[in-house]
């Protein structure tokens, strides 16, 4: 699994001009699904997130994760993270797990979120022509890989 983690002020997905999902403060996690990867994958992906301390303290440094400060997370499945753009000039996505593997893992993935804790977990739908609208807060934004 490849996650492109962005802290945000606020994001939200729209798809055919509805919003479908929405958050506040916290996460827009772009989530690409490749072959091979299960369940152990999404916890550790998912347990990485929520304990990563990128959110700022009382004094500014980046020391607070998603759980010590209520973040909320906004997760989009995008099998476009596993792009091969070593030959050639059109991407090749073989490197993408099928949408039959990808969906449930995501739906798992977003389950997990919340089993551990995060109280609000939005989503895109999956497979859809979505439009992400991404306030990134710093920026900082963190490529995390299983």
């Amino acid at each position: 699994m490849k996650a492109i983690l962005q802290r945000v002020i606020q994001g939200r997905v729209t798809v055919n001009n509805k919003i479908v999902g929405q958050i506040g403060a916290g996460y827009v996690i772009l989530l690409g699904v490749t072959h091979g990867d299960g369940i152990d994958e999404v916890k550790k992906l998912a347990e990485k997130m929520v304990h990563l301390r990128v959110f700022e303290d009382t004094t500014g440094k980046m020391n607070r994760s998603a759980l010590d400060c209520a973040a909320e997370m906004l997760v989009i499945s995008q099998f476009t993270l596993y792009a091969d753009t070593k030959k050639g000039r059109r991407p090749s996505f073989t490197k993408a797990a099928p949408p039959d593997i990808a969906a449930p893992l995501v739906e798992k993935f977003v389950a997990y979120l919340k089993q551990l804790g995060v109280t609000k977990v939005a989503t895109g739908v999956f497979g859809a022509d979505m439009l992400v609208h991404i306030e990134n807060d710093g920026p900082v934004t963190i490529i995390l890989e299983t």
